[in-house]
């Protein structure tokens, strides 16, 4: 560590960050910032990722979480390529948790950097900043070799609302190779209303992963999509009962009559969040030809699906008055 940096410092503290033993430098490092202001412990714990020791490295990468001038920027995204995991698994965390506009400009001449791990890490910290020129980058990444680098790429455009790259989006929802990717990108549509979703949504309401189908039956409930119901029908027969309570909530987002029977039918799963999520559903869609299913369910032996059931009973009542 820079001798003039430590000179700074109260000697006891100085002498630790310096000690032959990496254990006392790496509990130095956490009593720095009780010390002096994270402001001014930026240097030294820049200066701590080359630390001969991957458990000071590793601390100094964490405790840089909450720092985010070029000087950490910089530090971070060259421990990207630390020889340890846990430290470069550690700087990619405090990268993304960069909030300050102004360090997209940095990060993005990192974008088609030769690691895949960098570049997710890119990637994944450009995010929030929602910068309109990470727009570029991150469509030209959709093409990546690598997974979890093309999954962050669509999660920044999926926080930009980028309509440029609804064509890839939709392509990535129903043919990537990686079951995440589809995921995001699923997710990722939830800006749009362009008709092009559909065959994509309808798509992934059957894909081979049920996160995936989860995902698409909440998105077509957002975006309001009727010509779905038919297929978010379908899925309320899902193996997974995750899909089968989003695809009853996006029915009832919906207020589709069609809905009405099957989620009646539906009443019966011995899943109680799912019970509660079907009869809320029914309340939205207030369909008289409802009462009867729910009448069954007032007296469900779990509190919250009696409250669901009575409220949706409710307003059925209420119209029929």
């Amino acid at each position: 560590m820079n001798t003039e940096l430590l000179s700074l410092l109260p000697l006891p503290l100085a002498t630790r960050l310096i000690d032959a033993d990496a254990t006392v430098r790496r509990i130095a490092l956490i009593d720095l910032l009780d010390e002096i202001d994270p402001e001014e412990a930026e240097s030294y714990l820049v200066s701590a990722l080359a630390d001969p020791a991957a458990e000071v490295r590793l601390e100094a990468a964490r405790q840089l979480e909450a720092q985010d001038s070029p000087e950490v920027v910089t530090g971070l995204l060259g421990a990207l390529q630390d020889e340890a995991r846990e430290v470069r698994e550690a700087a990619a965390l405090s990268l993304s948790a960069v909030k300050n506009a102004a360090i997209g400009t940095l990060l993005l001449q990192h974008a088609t950097h030769s690691d895949a791990e960098v570049r997710t890490a890119i990637f994944r910290a450009l995010r929030e900043l929602r910068l309109p020129a990470a727009e570029a980058p991150a469509i030209y990444a959709l093409a990546d070799t690598h997974a979890s680098v093309r999954r962050e790429a669509v999660a920044v455009l999926g926080w930009l609302k980028t309509s440029a790259a609804l064509p890839q989006l939709v392509a990535l929802a129903g043919s990537d190779s990686d079951a995440e990717v589809r995921r995001a990108a699923i997710g990722a549509l939830g800006f749009a209303s362009d008709a092009a979703t559909l065959p994509a949504l309808e798509k992934a309401l059957t894909d081979t992963d049920w996160l995936v189908r989860e995902e698409a039956a909440t998105v077509a409930g957002k975006l309001g999509l009727r010509e779905l119901v038919p297929a978010l029908i379908a899925a309320l027969q899902d193996s997974f009962w995750q899909v089968r309570l989003k695809a009853a909530r996006s029915l009832g987002r919906l207020k589709d009559d069609r809905a009405v029977t099957p989620l009646v039918e539906s009443l019966t799963h011995t899943m109680s969040n799912l019970r509660k999520e079907v009869a809320l559903a029914l309340g939205e869609i207030a369909n008289p030809a409802a009462a009867a299913g729910l009448e069954v369910v007032l007296d469900d032996p779990d509190t919250d699906v009696r409250k669901a059931a009575r409220l949706a009973y409710g307003r059925i009542a209420s119209q029929l008055n």
